[in-house]
């Protein structure tokens, strides 16, 4: 082994803190780069720690990354290694490598500082100091962009959580592959069919970016560098999209569907994204209710029952009928209503209750019971806070 150091996040957000007065938010986890073998490396620490020190010890990938827990603290161990791309947009090519080799392979100059934990210095090849002191992001390599596009999503995310700003140089990295990336997912054309890989990748940073950090900064970030038609032409021209995104998450939805709700082809898109199966079906239903309203929906004001039955006889999910209302259709407060209400009440009385009455087992029942139903819908008042 010839070096060991502290690699990525943690030497920055520790810099941030020491050097630049920005708030400590702790430690989600720690990576560490060895020269050498990461597998034997975390066998030593095996052991030299007791069991209920060195816990859930997990190795993956064809390089023996190691995931472990240290005295409760979540580290990451893994050995040096530099990388090529054999094409744009590819999973790259890996192979060991030395630290200095791991730091070049890396997204940013505020991400590719390291700390040497032998030597107890401070590994800055980069400049990475420098554009921490200015608050600016820069792309490590000149073809960052070009070998792999997700990089600008990723940007999207550490420019909102931090504050930076994208160097120009860097913002023409991104107008540059925006210019001539030969997108099947926006020109339509299968001769350029863009890499599965890369697909899983997007899905994967837009996911991080949802789910982590201020998405909206982020996005509106995304739109001004014109980098959402990477994804889709028609959500880099979406003006409905930040408040779309709000209704979702005031609802308790997934923003995924939502964000592609903008797209010209929701399903299309989610399907290139691979997002999860049940959302790609939400997002098919969608279009079918969005028909719907246009063709053959009650009167706006028809009464909940006749809302909710006509609702209902679709079989519609939830979530389908909430997603359609964050897109406010004409419609949307009966749906919303139903979604937050109406759904919900049941009748007074069971078929148990019916039957110990008098009543004969048989459809009758049911159909004494939705009439019971429909009428407690009927009297209810339904101006919840979601209308406000």
């Amino acid at each position: 082994m010839t070096r060991l150091a502290l690699v990525g996040g943690v030497v920055r957000d520790q810099l941030l803190h020491q050097r630049f007065d920005r708030s400590w938010c702790g430690l989600a986890d720690l990576d560490w780069v060895v020269e050498g073998d990461a597998v034997a490396l975390a066998a030593q620490l095996g052991r030299r720690c007791s069991s209920d020190r060195l816990t859930t010890v997990r190795e993956f990938g064809a390089f023996g990354t190691v995931a472990l827990q240290l005295d409760g603290i979540p580290l990451d161990l893994a050995s040096a290694r530099e990388e090529h791309y054999p094409s744009p947009a590819e999973n790259p090519v890996v192979r060991v490598g030395t630290l200095q080799a791991d730091l070049a392979r890396r997204d940013f100059t505020i991400n590719a500082m390291a700390f040497d934990l032998i030597a107890g210095e401070l590994i800055d090849l980069h400049h990475g100091q420098e554009d921490l002191a200015s608050g600016q992001l820069r792309f490590l390599h000149s073809g960052s962009v070009h070998d792999d596009p997700t990089r600008v999503i990723r940007a999207a995310r550490y420019a909102a959580r931090l504050g930076f700003h994208l160097a120009e140089e860097s913002r023409a990295q991104i107008r540059s592959t925006v210019q001539h990336w030969p997108w099947a997912w926006s020109q339509g054309d299968p001769a350029f069919a863009a890499p599965p890989a890369l697909a899983t990748r997007l899905r994967m940073e837009l996911d991080r970016l949802l789910e982590r950090e201020p998405w909206s900064q982020a996005l509106d970030l995304l739109e001004q560098w014109q980098a959402l038609s990477l994804l889709d032409v028609q959500l880099q021209q979406d003006p409905q999209r930040t408040q779309r995104l709000h209704w979702a998450r005031r609802l308790g939805l997934p923003l995924m569907p939502s964000l592609l709700l903008g797209a010209a082809d929701p399903v299309a898109v989610a399907q290139r994204l691979q997002i999860p199966g049940k959302q790609q079906q939400w997002l098919q239903q969608c279009g079918e209710l969005r028909d719907w309203l246009v063709d053959t929906p009650p009167p706006l004001e028809a009464t909940p029952s006749i809302w909710s039955t006509a609702i209902e006889q679709h079989g519609w999910p939830p979530e389908v009928v909430a997603l359609v209302v964050t897109l406010r259709p004409q419609q949307w407060k009966p749906l919303l209503r139903w979604w937050g209400r109406w759904r919900r009440i049941q009748a007074p009385q069971t078929a148990r209750d019916l039957i110990a009455a008098g009543w004969q087992p048989g459809p009758a029942i049911g159909e004494e019971l939705r009439r019971q139903r429909s009428a407690v819908q009927d009297r209810s008042r339904c101006h919840g806070a979601f209308e406000r």
